[in-house]
């Protein structure tokens, strides 16, 4: 619970009910298991080889920076605030 699914294998069956019988008995009686998933191969898609292009990643991660944003003033005047008061609770 909590985690990601994991595929556990395949089977082939006539029927979903059928399927999810067949995975039970096949999955689920040796091994701890939460949920079991039943899905038609036609419904299963997949990227072939040939589309590489799609898994290039981009050096160039600027989103991840926080460069943007323009909050370091408000940093340094709560920071400030926060020294004053602690500096006003002591006298």
């Amino acid at each position: 619970r909590g985690d990601h699914p994991e595929h556990a294998g395949s089977l082939h069956a006539p029927n979903a009910e059928l399927a999810l019988v067949m995975a039970k008995e096949q999955y689920a009686r040796r091994f701890k298991c939460v949920g079991i998933w039943v899905v038609r191969t036609a419904d299963i898609l997949t990227l072939s080889t040939e589309d590489e292009d799609i898994f290039v990643t981009n050096a160039e991660k600027k989103y991840r920076d926080a460069g943007g944003y323009r909050v370091g003033n408000r940093v340094s005047a709560f920071k400030q605030q926060q020294a004053q008061i602690k500096a006003e609770g002591a006298a």
